[in-house]
């Protein structure tokens, strides 16, 4: 299937989360606190089925439910995101027993999940972090550091950490660890951030873990962690197109019946030729995302680089829609509760986590000179 041409059963299931957001997710989103875990929306999307879909949905259908969820609730895109995020690991190289234990859970939203990668003095460059992990026995270990930006912390109930466990190897020298939230000396902190959703820090005093809480293989944690980023960025991508889309058509909506010298806004040229740039620009980024999906799910040797362009483009893109439609709507998009600075909150964050725009650009750059063939 071309990457561009999707299945009429791939459109109706869009519509229909789009739906179910609008219904069902978003009133019990807009009770929720601001910067906490809102345990009723996280357990309303494991009543709707969509959390157990995380493990089973290919990267395509991950970009779709994103991308649908986020046109009409940016919170319950977030929450199911954040979920995947933070589980996909224990899903993919988990033991049985860490998997019986956590996903059923994960999968009902009756237990949320965290993704700690992120630490003061390494922030993208995940090869540099310094969190330890120091020998405390046979197969055991106490994990001794900070991380920090880590989405639903402090109040998820278990976190994937990546942690050093050979002191001075890089990217080899990384494990990553399964670690509830209740081992002693672990403790977090909520941080006030501009994007509502939660985001905390960690701090690790000689927390204990052993060979039963390894996620994959001792030192071989770096490719637990970018196998997951490879999957999840494209579905970055698709989140920032969800907000693009919903900017651009309240734009659309908003130019139609504004009434300006004479006419409506959208008659003058300069806002029609903005409002056809924002609709170009969105479609070319829809485009990458969905190619990198599919590239991902049929096993395709380039997929870090499709995934790296894909959040890119998206991201970078959505940037500009949602700033130039807070632009053609003037002073009332700067209300708090319009759509639009809600959106101009959300739409930021997305250049920065699971890789910044900048450390993107080092990886396809990276990827086109590996395999360049020099005469």
């Amino acid at each position: 299937m071309p990457a561009f041409s999707l299945e009429p059963s791939h459109t109706a299931r869009c519509a229909e989360l789009r739906a179910l957001a609008e219904e069902r997710l978003r009133p019990l989103a807009e009770k929720g606190e601001p910067g906490q875990v809102n345990r009723p929306l996280v357990a309303e999307l494991g009543r709707l089925g969509l959390l157990e879909r995380l493990f089973t949905a290919g990267a395509l259908d991950l970009c779709l439910m994103r991308e649908s969820l986020a046109y009409a609730c940016t919170e319950a895109e977030t929450a199911l995101a954040l979920q995947g995020l933070g589980a996909h690991p224990v899903h993919a190289h988990g033991t049985p027993a860490q998997r019986e234990r956590w996903l059923p859970a994960v999968g009902e939203g009756t237990a949320v999940a965290a993704f700690a990668l992120s630490e003061p003095g390494a922030g993208s460059d995940a090869a540099a972090l310094s969190l330890s992990a120091r020998p405390d026995g046979p197969s055991r270990w106490r994990l001794t550091g900070e991380k920090c930006w880590i989405s639903n912390a402090p109040e998820a109930d278990f976190c994937t950490v990546f942690a050093r466990t050979t002191p001075g190897a890089g990217a080899r020298g990384v494990t990553a660890f399964l670690v509830p939230a209740d081992r002693p000396g672990l403790t977090g902190t909520a941080l006030d951030m501009l994007s509502p959703h939660p985001i905390g820090a960690l701090a690790f005093d000689a927390v204990p873990v052993s060979a039963d809480d390894v996620l994959g293989e001792v030192d071989r944690g770096f490719r637990v962690a970018m196998g997951t980023l490879n999957l999840f960025r494209p579905s970055v991508g698709a989140f920032a197109l969800g907000m693009a889309q919903a900017a651009l058509d309240a734009t659309l909506a908003h130019t139609s019946r504004r009434d300006a010298f004479g006419g409506k806004l959208r008659d003058l040229q300069s806002v029609a030729h903005t409002v056809a740039e924002m609709a170009l620009r969105t479609d070319a980024a829809r485009l990458m995302v969905y190619a990198a999906a599919t590239a991902y799910d049929e096993g395709a040797p380039d997929v870090p680089k499709r995934a790296a362009m894909a959040k890119l483009l998206a991201t970078e893109t959505a940037q500009y829609v949602v700033d130039t439609a807070v632009q053609l709507h003037g002073a009332r998009a700067l209300q708090r509760g319009h759509l639009l600075e809600h959106l101009y909150r959300e739409v930021r964050a997305p250049r920065i986590y699971e890789g910044a725009s900048e450390v993107q650009r080092g990886i396809i750059a990276k990827e086109l000179y590996a395999h360049l063939e020099v005469p």
